[in-house]
């Protein structure tokens, strides 16, 4: 019988004393859609019963409506081409080929079709069990003609983080003449139509978002706040009624 003889090196470890603070979860739902897309209702709908439902989990709810619909009829008076670029660069992380309506990206990490209900219900699920990595408080809160004001706190780590800070319509009611959805009355709800991104240099910070004119004294407006990572996974969100 041949024996081994094992020589044991004493390797020294060396682990790091700085602790990753968590929060409570909090889940980010972005709806891409349109109103010149026949399919999108459906996924319009789920949206707003999804935002309106009681969950001990925070479920925050943004719509960005694309441009590339427009040419069949009816032009999306939401619609930017820089949510269809957004739109592009979680295409591209996603390893997918193409970009789709109604899409809807949960937490910046997973993606499905809008409309899919028992996805939505498996998704929600999945995510109200992860923590949030950051936490944003929003005070000073100034809404003065075109413009809000706000003073930020972000609590947890902020290296190579970017800070979203988004204004959307909370419901808006619209006949569509031509296109895919004409002479129909659609429903759209957390419409987004601005958002400003700056890099995350300092926790504490001042900033400003203006009001465009598609805005009118009627809305019921809402602003959201997504921190956002490098790889485009959302760590932690707030939102705030004006």
């Amino acid at each position: 019988m041949k024996h081994i003889v094992l020589t044991l090196f004493m390797i020294p470890l060396f682990f790091s004393s700085e602790t990753i603070d968590t929060y409570p979860p909090v889940i980010v739902l972005e709806l891409f859609t349109s109103q010149g897309c026949s399919s999108c209702p459906p996924a319009d709908e789920l949206l707003t019963q999804i935002q309106n439902r009681d969950s001990d989990t925070p479920v925050i709810a943004m719509s960005y409506h694309v441009d590339y619909w427009n040419y069949i009829g009816w032009k999306d008076p939401f619609s930017k081409e820089v949510f269809s670029n957004k739109q592009r660069l979680y295409s591209q992380k996603f390893n997918s080929s193409s970009i789709y309506t109604p899409q809807i990206v949960i937490n910046g990490k997973a993606h499905f079709v809008g409309s899919n209900s028992r996805e939505m219900d498996v998704k929600l699920k999945q995510h109200a069990k992860i923590s949030a990595e950051n936490k944003i408080e929003i005070a000073n809160l100034d809404k003065n003609g075109n413009e809000v004001r706000f003073d930020y706190n972000v609590m947890g780590r902020i290296s190579n983080k970017l800070l979203r800070t988004v204004l959307v319509v909370e419901e808006r009611i619209t006949k569509i003449p031509r296109g895919e959805n004409r002479n129909r009355t659609l429903k759209n709800s957390n419409i987004v139509v601005a958002e400003d991104i700056s890099e995350l240099q300092n926790s504490k910070g001042h900033q400003s978002i203006a009001i465009p004119n598609i805005v009118n004294d009627k809305d019921e407006l809402k602003l959201i706040f997504v921190i956002q990572n490098s790889d485009l996974d959302i760590v932690g969100a707030n939102q705030v009624k004006l």
